[in-house]
């Protein structure tokens, strides 16, 4: 809130937020760095090399709110203030308090402008024995007019059919577009991706949302940023960005992770107009 109600009335295309989720508990994440060590290594892994491990410090941060609408609720007025009319609004939230976050959205951006839930589902992690084992997050959008967005369906990533025997060879090869329910794994723990901070978001998750929803050169915000996965996802995309956050280990993270953008964005200027115009280009990573 230091730093929302300096930006321009109307200056932003894309928010995509993802706050805490008010589960009560204080979020830690363990970190690990691996060595090789075929005599004295503590475990196996690819063609049965030993590592050794290295506990490294953890990043943990208190997910706990007194009152997390009246916390939240003035953030998102001044998210509905800062949106371009044709923008759209994204809130990745869980079970504990969608519900009363889609009412507060409904008062604040019109209930017209309610477009989708989207379920983001994985599967990961223990399972309890004495309920449905709690496996996908909510993703609220909005439309500041829903007569009027960015919606690329030419940009959408296909996805296998569960069923090809079903459908055509040519819609096989093709892929099917996704619904409102994205199946994706969270961070790999060994990924090039992960970060190590809490809470964060699969990249995957994040490009979809920028390829479909937003065009090269539009400005993207993310004020509750953590690790910065909207801002590498708007920066491989050939977007702009504005990433906040009040966690000092979170502008770390984002720092070290984007540092690689300032020298390389003229080159991925030169990749995407190579892949809007169908010519192929290196991989990024």
């Amino acid at each position: 809130m230091d730093v929302l109600p300096s930006l321009a009335d109307s200056s932003v295309d894309f928010i995509y937020i993802d706050p805490p989720f008010n589960t009560g508990r204080t979020q830690q994440r363990t970190r690990i760095r691996t060595t090789r060590d075929e005599e004295g290594g503590d475990r196996v892994g690819f063609k049965d090399q030993r590592y050794r491990t290295e506990v490294l410090p953890s990043s943990r941060y208190a997910d706990r709110f007194d009152d997390f609408i009246a916390f939240l609720v003035p953030r998102l007025e001044e998210a509905a203030r800062v949106l371009k009319d044709t923008g759209s609004f994204f809130l990745h939230i869980d079970y504990r308090e969608v519900h009363y976050c889609k009412i507060v959205l409904d008062e604040i951006f019109g209930r017209d402008s309610f477009m989708n839930e989207i379920i983001w589902s994985y599967d990961y992690g223990g399972r309890s024995r004495k309920r449905w084992p709690a496996k996908h997050d909510n993703i609220l959008w909005y439309a500041k007019d829903p007569k009027n967005y960015t919606f690329n369906y030419d940009a959408m990533d296909r996805i296998p059919y569960l069923a090809p025997g079903l459908v055509s060879k040519e819609k096989v090869a093709r892929g099917k577009t996704p619904t409102d329910v994205w199946w994706h794994t969270i961070v790999p723990t060994q990924s090039k991706e992960k970060t190590s901070y809490p809470t964060q978001k699969p990249l995957g998750i994040l490009s979809r949302l920028v390829r479909v929803h937003t065009n090269p050169g539009d400005v993207l915000l993310d004020f509750f940023a953590g690790s910065g996965t909207l801002g590498e996802a708007a920066a491989v995309e050939d977007r702009n960005f504005i990433l906040i956050d009040s966690n000092p280990e979170a502008t770390q993270v984002m720092r070290k992770r984007l540092a690689f953008a300032e020298p390389q964005f003229l080159d991925w200027k030169r990749q995407a107009k190579r892949k809007r115009s169908g010519r192929s280009s290196p991989s990024k990573s």
